[in-house]
């Protein structure tokens, strides 16, 4: 006999409804996000890298400067802002540390951990080096 899925898996469910939702508002945001750094003459290098327990969304590049954004899409500008933990930026450390260990070449570059937030009705605002990022 087969086993019934938990309520929140399965396809149809409210949860399941939201959690779809969810997912793809977070891949619209990361389209805006990367259209925003592609204005600032940055050069995408990975999106939504996943790795080692750790995941970076937007992974980018411009001269000598490599960055690992967060991208936060909330109703607010405050509440995107304050939707980044202490957890979050663990995660962010983990999944840099492993981008950094399959991209030798990246080591003499200057890394940073930025956020992009996004809230609907208002400009995005990108925050440099608002993530201090755990390399050791």
């Amino acid at each position: 006999m087969r086993q019934q899925e938990p309520e929140k898996h399965r396809p149809g469910s409210t949860a399941h409804a939201r959690r779809r939702k969810a997912f793809v508002l977070g891949l619209r945001a990361e389209s805006l996000a990367v259209f925003l750094l592609r204005l600032k003459d940055f050069s995408i290098l990975a999106r939504r890298y996943l790795g080692a327990g750790g995941e970076i969304d937007i992974i980018a590049a411009r001269g000598s400067t490599i960055i690992f954004v967060e991208v936060k899409a909330r109703p607010s500008i405050e509440e995107a802002m304050t939707s980044i933990t202490v957890e979050k930026s663990r995660r962010m450390s983990r999944g840099t540390r492993h981008w950094l260990a399959r991209n030798q070449r990246a080591a003499a570059k200057t890394w940073r951990g930025d956020v992009i937030f996004l809230a609907p009705w208002q400009m995005p605002r990108h925050a440099p080096n608002f993530i201090e990022l755990d390399i050791s």
